[in-house]
């Protein structure tokens, strides 16, 4: 994860999981979850699960910039010339370098943090995603943000399984980034 975090002094410090960990050292400081200003501060699972049917919020805005773009090209291999050459873009048709459609998906962990953080601390993973569309292209310089709903609660062996309506939202545009429909495992 080099290169991703705050530098501070000689030692980087980056995000890993729910912990902010000094990469020179491998400690762990505060948890990324406590940085973050969460909408919805729930005691738990079944708090979460009493929300089946509700919005749950939506994140603040995230800027899209061109350095973010070129790291995400990086760390996919994904070097296709309309994220990271402005001219080919252009002559592509889209004014500017666009963000990728995975790029603005993996953001929804980041995003649902700041919708709603679980205090009793279950154990969570994503599970995956039962569907995923790219709607409208994420120029450079853009600002999108999250929008959830939860739509529905389903248990599995040892939790309980959420289904989580994602739309992400581009400032001042009405149509959105991407729609896709997240599964989050917790476990007790």
């Amino acid at each position: 994860m080099a290169g991703f975090g705050v530098r501070k002094s000689a030692a980087t410090r980056c995000a890993v999981d729910f912990d902010i960990v000094d990469c020179a050292s491998g400690r762990t400081g505060t948890p990324v979850r406590a940085l973050l200003p969460a909408v919805l501060d729930l005691n738990g699972i079944a708090e979460l699960r009493s929300l089946v049917g509700r919005e749950l919020g939506t994140s603040g805005w995230h800027e899209i910039d061109q350095q973010r773009i070129t790291a995400f090209a990086r760390a996919t291999d994904d070097f296709e010339a309309i994220h990271i050459d402005h001219e080919h873009a252009v002559r592509a048709g889209l004014g500017s370098t666009i963000a990728h459609g995975l790029y603005v998906l993996s953001l929804g962990p980041k995003f649902l943090y700041e919708i709603y953080s679980l205090r009793e601390g279950p154990f969570g993973l994503n599970y995956g995603y039962e569907r995923v569309r790219f709607v409208a292209p994420v120029p450079v310089g853009s600002r999108i943000r999250m929008r959830a709903t939860l739509s529905r609660a389903d248990d599995i062996s040892g939790g309980t399984k959420f289904t989580i309506e994602e739309t992400f939202e581009i400032a001042g545009q009405d149509k959105p980034a991407c729609a896709a429909t997240a599964v989050i495992a917790y476990f007790h």
